[in-house]
């Protein structure tokens, strides 16, 4: 062949064929679905073949494109190693780490200048967000989620889990009668997360009927997205809380929540480092995942 093939065609086809879709691929590219077309039109009039089947689904790769797709898979990923090697030579090198609002301020904030003491070249930036993040898309090259662990593709560090306590506002308690069991819980409303799971685990882990009226009365409580909304509306009395321990230290020790039960409990979820197994190679990341291991070990 006189002339290369152009590698913006050979992009879009690693893209599309990896992703089985024009759109998913455009998408990953920041293109539109037009100029993804034209240069798999491009290749396919270069070649000399078609290279995917169209299909309701989406777009198959045909044999000729299903054999030759791995090796420039491969390359592209060489190539996307290679130019990450060479900006991590500079000496100031950048890591960017995506977490949740609520663990970025009671939990990791506090203890990153222990980090930047340790390694003074390396910049964090903290994105806070509950959106799940694409870590290629989205330039993100360490997450730390609180799941399950379930994270194909990824390389997945279990850090910790947190302990769930029962807090409220000092002033939705006074003048009731102390809380002396799991079962005096439901005397009050009872705030939720999103799932609304923590609550109906909880009193079943310590042995509480919720099968009852009060039960029902009591689970029907309000839910929200975040854990420091969770906090704040416990703070404003609205009712009881089931909150990951630390986060609730401060305003505990403040005085603005009391924790009604000295009865600590795991939650199903664990908190999870995740990263791309090509970034975990890079000595910016393995120096973060190394200290807050450290930090997690040392918060147990």
């Amino acid at each position: 062949m006189k002339h290369p093939l152009p590698l913006q065609a050979l992009r879009a086809f690693v893209e599309v064929g990896q992703r089985g879709s024009i759109k998913a691929a455009a998408e990953a590219l920041h293109v539109t679905s037009g100029a993804v077309s034209q240069q798999i039109r491009l290749l396919e009039d270069r070649v000399g073949m078609p290279l995917f089947t169209r299909e309701r689904q989406g777009l198959r790769l045909t044999e000729a494109g299903a054999r030759v797709h791995p090796a420039l898979l491969g390359a592209f990923a060489q190539i996307a190693g290679a130019s990450q090697a060479l900006e991590d030579m500079g000496a100031r090198q950048t890591l960017t780490v995506s977490t949740v609002a609520t663990f970025a301020a009671a939990w990791l904030v506090p203890r990153l200048g222990r980090f930047n003491q340790r390694h003074p070249q390396i910049e964090v930036r903290v994105e806070a967000t509950s959106a799940l993040v694409d870590l290629r898309r989205d330039r993100v090259d360490v997450a730390l989620r609180h799941g399950l662990g379930d994270y194909p593709g990824l390389q997945v560090t279990r850090l910790m889990a947190p302990v769930l306590v029962p807090v409220a506002s000092p002033a939705l308690m006074a003048g009731q009668p102390s809380i002396a069991t799991p079962a005096d819980c439901l005397r009050y409303p009872l705030l939720h997360d999103t799932d609304r799971a923590d609550w109906t685990l909880w009193l079943a882990a310590h042995g509480a009927p919720d099968d009852s009226e009060d039960a029902a009365r009591a689970l029907r409580g309000s839910a929200f997205e975040d854990d420091f909304l969770l906090i704040r509306a416990a703070e404003a009395g609205q009712g009881l809380a089931l909150v990951p321990q630390l986060y609730a230290q401060e305003e505990i020790a403040a005085g603005r929540l009391v924790q009604v039960l000295d009865l600590p409990w795991p939650a199903r979820f664990a908190y999870y480092l995740v990263t791309r197994p090509d970034a975990a190679t890079r000595p910016a990341v393995q120096a973060f995942m190394a200290w807050i291991c450290e930090e997690a070990q040392a918060a147990r």
